[in-house]
């Protein structure tokens, strides 16, 4: 009787789920609905928060070094490029609100 070889990486690799890259076509964002409009958005972690911006919900300052959200609409009726350009860094609690 013969033994059965296991399938080697190459076998495994092509068995597997193949994963899903939408992610890395919008720059690593996630898609999310917010009052009824689609938007791309990206968490920014504090190590790699290094300019203060202002967030657009409650008027109020994000610290370089704070974690936080990036998000651009993904239906911008101008296109994609006009709506990275209008990207809003949002505090984390102020998205989860908006």
């Amino acid at each position: 009787m013969a033994k059965q070889r296991r399938p080697n990486k190459y076998q495994r690799a092509a068995l597997a789920p193949q994963p899903d890259v939408t992610r890395l076509a919008n720059g690593g964002a996630r898609r999310e609905s917010r009052s009824g409009s689609e938007w791309f958005v990206r968490d920014i972690p504090g190590h790699r928060a290094e300019k203060e911006y202002a967030c657009p919900a409650c008027s109020t300052g994000i610290p370089v070094g704070q974690a936080h959200v990036v998000a651009w609409r993904a239906d911008d009726f101008f296109g994609d490029e006009v709506a990275v350009r209008n990207r809003r860094h949002y505090h984390l609690h102020c998205w989860r609100l908006a």
